[in-house]
Formats: C-alpha cells, structure tokens, sequence
C-alpha cells in the first residue's frame, strides 16, 4: 500500500527562523511608552525595532527573551508575557520567521551592542506608529496597543 504524506518531490527550503520581539514598557505604570532599537545591521539597517532576535537551537523562548534583551540593551528583561506572534516573510531579504512576541518591563542601564544596535530610545506608542519600523513590529505593535486599550 503507498501511503501518501501530503510532501511534495520540491526541493527542500532553509526551514522558517524562529524570533523574539520584546515590548519593553518604560515603567508598569504606564505602559504606552516603549523602547525601541536602531539597527545598525542587515537586514533593516537604520530602521528602529523592537529588541529581540533568533532563539538559538536548544534555547527556550523565555531565555531567548531575556538573553536578547541583555545583548542588545544592557538591560534585564523582567516578568515577559507572551501576547502574539507575527509571520515574518520577506523574500527580497531572503527572510522567513515567525516572532513570538513579550511584553514586559525592564531594569538596570541602558548599554547598546554597537555590532547589532546603533541607537536606542523610548517612544510613546504614537511617535513609534510615525517612523518605519523593521520586520513586522508595527503589526506587533499594533496588537500590544489593543491589549492597552490604546
């Protein structure tokens, strides 16, 4: 009996990246103004992001959170809640992953990884809808302004 896998004979792509994107809340209190990252690497140079990054093999989401965040601000990640995912495809980047997006707050310094970041910046919700944003983080954004009623 021939069994039938739903697999198509296509040659097999890179598998889809999974990502982080953290919502780092200035403070609990008010949590409509965010921090956001210039990226000073490819793809998306220039643009401002949400901090985050690939979860590397082994790696939980939770820790990958945490350890972006560290990387790339200096800072310590607190209490992150999962609140949406985004599908990332940009073929003209060749780019495909999918971001498991936090929320949270956060504390210490603010210290940037000048390899991955360029600059870095608290914004109120609105001011980061003004600017071009990387990857999907506008979407994210968007869902993250729902949950605050916003």
């Amino acid at each position: 009996m021939k069994m039938q896998t739903g697999l198509s004979a296509k040659k097999s792509s890179p598998m889809v990246k999974a990502t982080v994107a953290t919502v780092i809340a200035r403070s609990g209190q008010d949590r409509s103004v965010i921090l956001l990252t210039r990226r000073s690497v490819n793809p998306f140079k220039g643009y401002w992001c949400l901090p985050g990054g690939h979860i590397d093999a082994g790696e939980t989401a939770i820790a990958a959170v945490g350890r972006e965040v560290v990387e790339e601000t200096g800072l310590t990640f607190a209490h992150p809640e999962f609140f949406c995912y985004s599908d990332e495809r940009f073929p003209e980047h060749n780019f495909h992953a999918v971001a498991l997006a936090f929320s949270g707050t956060a504390s210490g310094d603010l210290l940037l990884m000048p390899e991955e970041v360029e600059s870095a910046g608290w914004f109120t919700l609105d001011e980061a809808f003004s600017i071009p944003l990387a990857f999907n983080h506008e979407s994210i954004l968007k869902r993250y302004a729902a949950i605050l009623e916003i």
